[in-house]
Protein backbone atom coordinates (compact mmCIF):
# COMPACT_ATOMS: atom_id res chain seq x y z
CA UNK A 1 0.00 0.00 0.00
CA UNK A 2 2.59 2.03 0.79
CA UNK A 3 3.99 2.06 -3.10
CA UNK A 4 0.67 2.53 -3.46
CA UNK A 5 0.15 5.75 -2.05
CA UNK A 6 3.24 7.14 -3.19
CA UNK A 7 2.57 6.49 -7.07
CA UNK A 8 -1.32 8.18 -5.80
CA UNK A 9 1.14 10.98 -4.28
CA UNK A 10 3.02 11.79 -7.12
CA UNK A 11 0.60 11.78 -9.23
CA UNK A 12 -1.34 14.45 -6.55
CA UNK A 13 2.38 16.39 -7.49
CA UNK A 14 2.23 16.02 -11.11
CA UNK A 15 -1.80 17.50 -11.11
CA UNK A 16 -0.71 20.28 -8.56
CA UNK A 17 2.09 21.27 -11.23
CA UNK A 18 -0.24 21.25 -14.27
CA UNK A 19 -2.88 23.76 -12.34
CA UNK A 20 -0.40 26.34 -11.71
CA UNK A 21 -1.20 28.52 -8.50
CA UNK A 22 -1.97 32.10 -9.14
CA UNK A 23 -0.49 34.89 -6.98
CA UNK A 24 -0.81 38.58 -7.13
CA UNK A 25 2.38 40.15 -8.27
CA UNK A 26 3.10 43.85 -6.58
CA UNK A 27 2.11 45.29 -10.00
CA UNK A 28 -1.05 43.88 -10.26
CA UNK A 29 -1.70 44.23 -6.38
CA UNK A 30 -1.13 48.41 -7.11
CA UNK A 31 -3.18 48.07 -9.98
CA UNK A 32 -6.10 46.11 -8.60
CA UNK A 33 -6.54 46.96 -5.27
CA UNK A 34 -4.19 50.49 -4.53
CA UNK A 35 -5.11 52.61 -7.93
CA UNK A 36 -8.89 52.31 -7.37
CA UNK A 37 -8.85 52.95 -3.34
CA UNK A 38 -6.71 55.66 -4.25
CA UNK A 39 -9.26 56.70 -7.38
CA UNK A 40 -12.26 56.15 -5.01
CA UNK A 41 -10.15 58.80 -2.16
CA UNK A 42 -9.81 61.19 -4.26
CA UNK A 43 -13.22 61.25 -6.37
CA UNK A 44 -14.82 61.45 -2.76
CA UNK A 45 -13.12 64.42 -1.88
CA UNK A 46 -13.69 66.24 -5.57
CA UNK A 47 -17.56 65.76 -4.65
CA UNK A 48 -16.73 66.79 -0.82
CA UNK A 49 -14.88 70.25 -1.64
CA UNK A 50 -17.11 71.06 -5.02
CA UNK A 51 -20.26 70.84 -2.72
CA UNK A 52 -22.48 68.03 -3.79
CA UNK A 53 -22.16 66.23 -0.60
CA UNK A 54 -22.35 69.31 1.63
CA UNK A 55 -25.76 69.51 1.40
CA UNK A 56 -26.31 71.04 4.71
CA UNK A 57 -24.72 74.21 3.67
CA UNK A 58 -26.73 74.78 1.06
CA UNK A 59 -29.30 78.06 1.08
CA UNK A 60 -32.78 77.84 -0.22
CA UNK A 61 -33.43 79.42 -3.43
CA UNK A 62 -35.05 82.75 -2.30
CA UNK A 63 -38.74 84.23 -3.27
CA UNK A 64 -37.88 87.39 -4.79
CA UNK A 65 -40.20 89.86 -2.79
CA UNK A 66 -43.44 90.76 -3.73
CA UNK A 67 -42.54 94.18 -4.97
CA UNK A 68 -39.91 92.40 -7.00
CA UNK A 69 -41.63 90.06 -8.72
CA UNK A 70 -42.68 89.98 -12.40
CA UNK A 71 -45.92 91.92 -12.54
CA UNK A 72 -48.63 89.21 -14.60
CA UNK A 73 -50.06 92.48 -16.29
CA UNK A 74 -47.44 94.27 -19.00
CA UNK A 75 -46.01 96.97 -18.29
CA UNK A 76 -44.67 99.53 -20.31
CA UNK A 77 -41.93 102.73 -20.39
CA UNK A 78 -42.30 105.13 -23.02
CA UNK A 79 -38.71 106.79 -24.78
CA UNK A 80 -38.90 110.37 -25.83
CA UNK A 81 -39.62 110.58 -29.04
CA UNK A 82 -36.57 110.88 -31.50
CA UNK A 83 -36.26 112.68 -34.50
CA UNK A 84 -32.98 111.25 -36.48
CA UNK A 85 -31.15 112.33 -39.67
CA UNK A 86 -30.65 108.91 -42.02
CA UNK A 87 -27.51 108.00 -43.18
CA UNK A 88 -27.89 109.52 -47.33
CA UNK A 89 -26.19 109.61 -50.09
CA UNK A 90 -27.83 112.34 -52.03
CA UNK A 91 -28.08 115.68 -51.09
CA UNK A 92 -31.47 116.06 -49.96
CA UNK A 93 -31.70 114.82 -45.98
CA UNK A 94 -34.77 111.79 -44.73
CA UNK A 95 -34.56 111.94 -41.67
CA UNK A 96 -36.64 109.22 -39.24
CA UNK A 97 -39.26 110.03 -36.92
CA UNK A 98 -39.97 107.19 -33.75
CA UNK A 99 -41.71 106.63 -30.65
CA UNK A 100 -40.52 103.30 -28.85
CA UNK A 101 -42.48 101.74 -25.46
CA UNK A 102 -40.21 99.59 -23.61
CA UNK A 103 -42.10 96.37 -21.72
CA UNK A 104 -40.16 95.98 -18.62
CA UNK A 105 -40.58 93.38 -15.89
CA UNK A 106 -41.36 95.21 -13.00
CA UNK A 107 -42.86 98.39 -12.50
CA UNK A 108 -40.50 99.33 -9.55
CA UNK A 109 -38.29 100.00 -12.50
CA UNK A 110 -39.23 103.07 -13.63
CA UNK A 111 -36.83 105.08 -11.59
CA UNK A 112 -33.79 103.29 -12.40
CA UNK A 113 -34.96 103.51 -16.24
CA UNK A 114 -35.37 107.47 -15.36
CA UNK A 115 -32.05 107.40 -14.29
CA UNK A 116 -29.91 105.43 -17.30
CA UNK A 117 -32.23 107.42 -20.04
CA UNK A 118 -29.30 109.67 -21.46
CA UNK A 119 -27.33 106.54 -21.93
CA UNK A 120 -30.09 104.86 -23.51
CA UNK A 121 -31.26 107.38 -25.97
CA UNK A 122 -27.48 107.76 -27.28
CA UNK A 123 -27.10 104.12 -27.73
CA UNK A 124 -30.13 104.39 -29.87
CA UNK A 125 -29.17 107.46 -31.92
CA UNK A 126 -25.35 106.17 -32.47
CA UNK A 127 -27.35 103.21 -34.16
CA UNK A 128 -30.19 105.02 -35.72
CA UNK A 129 -27.90 107.91 -37.57
CA UNK A 130 -25.73 104.84 -39.32
CA UNK A 131 -29.13 103.49 -40.68
CA UNK A 132 -29.86 103.82 -44.52
CA UNK A 133 -33.42 103.92 -46.26
CA UNK A 134 -33.23 101.12 -47.48
CA UNK A 135 -32.66 99.38 -44.04
CA UNK A 136 -36.22 99.94 -42.78
CA UNK A 137 -37.75 98.53 -45.67
CA UNK A 138 -39.52 95.79 -45.37
CA UNK A 139 -41.25 93.75 -42.67
CA UNK A 140 -37.50 92.46 -42.02
CA UNK A 141 -36.27 95.66 -41.78
CA UNK A 142 -38.21 96.12 -38.96
CA UNK A 143 -37.46 93.19 -37.36
CA UNK A 144 -33.50 93.84 -36.91
CA UNK A 145 -34.42 97.45 -35.98
CA UNK A 146 -36.40 95.84 -33.26
CA UNK A 147 -33.52 92.84 -32.55
CA UNK A 148 -30.52 95.82 -32.63
CA UNK A 149 -32.73 98.09 -30.60
CA UNK A 150 -33.62 95.14 -27.97
CA UNK A 151 -29.76 94.15 -27.99
CA UNK A 152 -28.73 97.79 -27.12
CA UNK A 153 -31.38 98.55 -24.39
CA UNK A 154 -30.77 95.39 -22.98
CA UNK A 155 -26.83 96.53 -22.22
CA UNK A 156 -27.32 99.99 -21.17
CA UNK A 157 -30.17 99.18 -18.85
CA UNK A 158 -28.70 96.39 -16.61
CA UNK A 159 -29.31 95.53 -13.93
CA UNK A 160 -33.27 96.34 -15.51
CA UNK A 161 -34.63 93.58 -16.90
CA UNK A 162 -36.24 94.75 -20.48
CA UNK A 163 -38.55 92.05 -22.29
CA UNK A 164 -39.50 94.16 -25.50
CA UNK A 165 -38.91 97.03 -27.48
CA UNK A 166 -42.40 98.05 -29.18
CA UNK A 167 -42.77 100.99 -31.73
CA UNK A 168 -45.47 102.81 -31.21
CA UNK A 169 -44.71 105.59 -33.94
CA UNK A 170 -42.17 105.38 -37.12
CA UNK A 171 -42.56 107.82 -39.81
CA UNK A 172 -39.47 108.53 -42.89
CA UNK A 173 -39.38 112.10 -44.34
Amino acid sequence: MAGHSDSHGDSAEVLGDDLPRKKFSGKKMVLFVVLPVVLLIIAGAGLYFSGILNKKEEKPVEEPKPEEKESAVPVFYDVPDMLINLNTTGRRPTFLKISISLQIARDSDRAELDRIMPRIIDNFQVYLRELRLEDLRGSAGMYRLREELLTRVVAAAQPVRIKDVLFKEMLIQ
